[in-house]
């Protein structure tokens, strides 16, 4: 279970339960967010498909379902696209294949914060961090839809009816990976696994 932009693995506290009953499940803290440090370098999602195929290789997983919400989708992908033979299935909840993806009136706040975060970078190491971690919703990820032909495990995209990702967007991601199934769930927004527990879990486990 992959988590988004700025949060940690309790994203996903109201999946446990349904999900344990069935499944083994690893929740990571993706570099430089939750309780996982940032080490050295850029932060960007090719580094964080390194990170999860490292521990993968730690937890003697060969294959795994991977869970992703927002930014934790943009890296189920990422990783896919690197390793598809590590991948059983995919579950992209509010992912974006770039940054346009997002609505304007979300993506701008996030510019503009990352822009402030910038000019007062050199005066503070947490204003540094909070702009790589920004960076990722501002410049990437940078994913062409035809890369997703390539993807050929069965994929969930799930999506909120109000959802921060344009839904167009969201249908191009399910029409472009050639077996995927496509579902927005009514009323919902970006964070409806969270707000909307037993409607995403239902639908992720009927999948």
């Amino acid at each position: 279970l992959l988590h988004g932009n700025g949060e940690a693995h309790r994203y996903f506290a109201r999946q446990i339960a349904a999900f344990s009953a069935r499944f083994r499940l690893v929740l990571m803290d993706t570099r430089g967010q939750g309780r996982s440090s940032a080490g050295r370098g850029k932060l960007n999602f090719s580094v964080f498909a390194q990170d999860l195929l490292r521990l993968m290789d730690a937890l003697h997983i060969p294959k795994a379902h991977l869970l992703g919400f927002s930014d934790g989708g943009n890296l189920a992908l990422t990783f896919a696209l690197a390793h598809p033979q590590r991948v059983r299935s995919l579950i992209l909840n509010g992912a974006n294949l770039a940054p346009q993806g997002m609505r304007p009136l979300v993506q701008l706040p996030v510019v503009a914060e990352y822009h402030l975060c910038g000019l007062l970078s050199p005066f503070s190491q947490n204003f540094r961090q909070k702009q790589q971690i920004l960076g990722l919703m501002v410049n990437h990820p940078h994913i062409s839809p035809h890369q997703l032909a390539a993807l050929t495990m069965p994929a969930l995209v799930i999506v909120g009816q109000h959802d921060m990702i344009r839904h167009q967007h969201s249908l191009l991601i399910a029409h472009s990976l050639p077996r995927s199934r496509f579902v927005c769930l009514p009323g919902a927004d970006h964070f409806c696994a969270a707000k909307q527990p037993e409607a995403f879990n239902r639908e992720v486990l009927s999948f």
